[in-house]
């Protein structure tokens, strides 16, 4: 994991991890007037990919879940809660940046409202389901 993510300096020219980092950003910020106090102590974060445990094994997998564009975690002790982002597989199913942006956002919302325990039309009414 690289860890939460903040606003950083304009670069000359982003990586294309840094351009994903920027769109999940985004989809935060976009949360925020709406949630902001309730995500005032969540930490966003991106990984590459889930973590092997996470996904099937073997041919199991073709019939099994998808692979998975994000993961929540409630908060627990002093460790806030957590919303990692997976960028690999959001890349994978977007056509172009603006669909990636979008897919972004939707995972964005379906984790927070699993935090919340709201659903994603109560946390973004925007939020179409398309599957």
């Amino acid at each position: 994991m690289r860890g939460p993510l903040a606003p950083s300096h304009v670069p000359i020219a982003k990586s294309r991890g840094e351009r994903f980092d920027d769109l999940v950003l985004d989809a935060v910020d976009r949360l925020k007037p709406r949630w902001g106090k309730q995500l005032a102590t969540v930490e966003f974060a991106v990984e590459e990919v889930p973590p092997a445990a996470d996904l099937g094994d073997g041919p199991g997998l073709l019939g099994g879940e998808p692979i998975p564009f994000g993961r929540s975690e409630p908060a627990a002790g002093k460790r806030p809660a957590v919303v990692v982002i997976y960028r690999r597989p959001l890349e994978a199913r977007a056509r172009d940046r603006e669909q990636l942006g979008a897919l972004v956002h939707d995972t964005v919302v379906e984790q927070v409202a699993g935090l919340l325990g709201l659903s994603p039309e109560t946390v973004d009414p925007g939020y179409e389901d398309e599957d």
